[in-house]
């Protein structure tokens, strides 16, 4: 997995994938949690707008439930955006999503964005940063915020082990991004494992497993992911504030 530190340059493109398969129960009953409506859109539109406005980007490519392909493709196809948006069909996890995307990327696609269609209100100025941060020689960038509440480590009978310094640790958002080569192969050796490094939460997780260096850059607190009905009461009123403002990413 490893890789020269050479920064990357033209004519070489950056595509942003977004697993949307996924069916969210934690966010209560209904349809695919990507296709739940924020301020009247689906947290999806807010996302993949969001990725396809930022400058870095050249592609994006969706992998929506399989039964919803072509609903998907209708929706997104109404995006005032001048950057090219696909849609395939994603898996039963999310790991199996991204890499049907993967597989659909074009061969001068050589940096990755993965990011998560249930944090709809990224801005773009972090999509820029990361896939900043892969091209000038990064194998792997995730945005990271600072842990606000302690945290302990405990065992399995809820015994505390030990309370860990939040100065050094931060909650992980996307977009991540990696070199193509480097996500690709990962997935490759998760397909071909057989144990616990075949599955992970996250894209960085799993390039991790495998040995590449994953480094943080400062995260954004618009990108929080919306997981419960109150996280969903939270993005609402954090579009509000920009609706009211004129800011839209």
């Amino acid at each position: 997995m490893a890789a020269d530190r050479v920064g990357l340059t033209e004519p070489s493109r950056t595509a942003a994938i977004v697993p949307a398969a996924g069916r969210g129960e934690r966010l209560g009953p209904g349809g695919p949690k990507a296709l739940r409506e924020l301020g009247g859109v689906p947290m999806l539109v807010h996302a993949v707008r969001a990725l396809a406005g930022a400058r870095s980007i050249d592609l994006v490519v969706v992998a929506a439930p399989p039964d919803e392909v072509s609903g998907v493709r209708a929706l997104l196809r109404g995006l005032d955006a001048e950057t090219d948006v696909w849609v395939v069909a994603g898996g039963e996890s999310r790991q199996d999503s991204v890499g049907a995307a993967l597989r659909a990327l074009p061969a001068d696609v050589d940096v990755v964005l993965v990011h998560d269609a249930a944090r709809p209100l990224v801005p773009m100025t972090l999509v820029d940063a990361v896939a900043g941060a892969v091209r000038a020689g990064a194998d792997a960038v995730v945005p990271g915020v600072l842990v606000a509440d302690t945290t302990k480590q405990v065992d399995e009978a809820g015994r505390v082990e030990a309370t860990l310094d939040r100065g050094r640790l931060r909650a992980i958002q996307t977009p991540q991004g990696f070199r193509r080569s480097i996500l690709e192969a990962a997935h490759e050796q998760a397909a071909g494992a057989h144990d616990e490094s075949a599955v992970a939460t996250d894209d960085a997780g799993l390039v991790e497993r495998f040995g590449t260096t994953v480094m943080v850059v400062a995260g954004h607190e618009d990108a929080f992911k919306v997981t419960r009905p109150i996280d969903l009461l939270l993005a609402e009123a954090v579009l509000a504030r920009r609706r009211a403002s004129g800011v839209h990413a």
